[in-house]
Parts: structure tokens; sequence; C-alpha cells
């Protein structure tokens, strides 16, 4: 039996109410009146479809395009929120490890992007923490990007 995908239905369910709701002009909803909305419903739709129709390959398109959304409506209005490169990997990195959990696929990834975060985020409060313990080994960490190019190199060259 072929599988239907549930994504067409709920983007033009959620686009429809995107539309009438700017049509209204309602205020409390005036905000939302932005393309991340648009990519927002597009993330829902894939979830709905990774989730519901159990097409588990769908969770992680569906978490980076709403997690980019919600993240761009959060960004302006919340002071805790981070506007940084950190906040894009760990929307990755969450994307892979809700994949994981319902398919058993890419947890390496997930656990490679969640500490890849984690050190864009709180770089500067590391470099301060490992200067304190020794300026060698902080100098080091100007060296980190060659070694997530290293890591890619292997990845791509290692025998599958």
């Amino acid at each position: 039996m072929k599988k239907t995908s549930l994504i067409p239905g709920i983007i033009l369910i959620g686009y429809g109410i995107y539309f009438y709701l700017n049509q209204a002009n309602i205020v409390l909803f005036q905000q939302f009146n932005t393309w991340p909305t648009l990519m927002a419903i597009i993330g829902l739709a894939f979830l709905v479809q990774g989730y519901w129709g159990r097409d588990f390959d769908s969770i992680l398109p569906g978490v980076i395009l709403f997690g980019l959304g919600i993240h761009f409506h959060v960004v302006g209005r919340l002071a805790v929120w981070p506007d940084h490169l950190g906040a894009f990997i760990l929307i990755i990195a969450l994307g892979f490890l809700l994949r994981y959990q319902k398919s058993g696929n890419g947890l390496a990834y997930g656990i490679l992007f969640l500490i890849v975060a984690a050190l864009l985020l709180f770089y500067d409060s590391i470099a301060s923490w490992l200067g304190l313990l020794e300026s060698r080994f902080a100098s080091f960490l100007n060296f980190w990007p060659a070694a997530l190019i290293l890591i890619g190199v292997y990845l791509l060259m290692k025998k599958r």
C-alpha cells in the first residue's frame, strides 16, 4: 500500500490560517505575519509527517525548519535567547537526536553537533577558564576549526 504524505495538507491548512489571520488584522497575531512563521508551518508539516505518518526521515528537516522559524521569532524578543551560530547548530543537533529517538539513526551526528554547539555557545567561558589553567592549552583553542575539518575529512574518507 502506498504511503500518503501529510505534508501538503498541513502546509495548506497552516498557510490558510496564516493568510486568514493576516487579512483579519487581529492585533494579537500581527507580530506573526512574517516569513519565519511560514518556515515554522513547513517545519510543523514535516514534524507531523515524521511522527503521525511514521516517516522518521521527516523529523530532521521538520526540527530544523520549525526550530529556525521559532528562533527568528524569539531572537529579538527574549534577552536570554542566543543570536549566535551555536543556536543554529544546536537546532540541528536536536533534529538528529529526535530522529535517533524514533529511528535509531543519527546519534553520533547529534552528539557531534551538540558538542560543536556547546563549544560555540560557551567559547568565551571555556577560553577564559582554560586561560586560568594554562596559556599554552588555551592557544590550542585557536586551532579547533582545523580539528573540525580533519574530523569531517575522516568521516568522508572512512569506508562504509
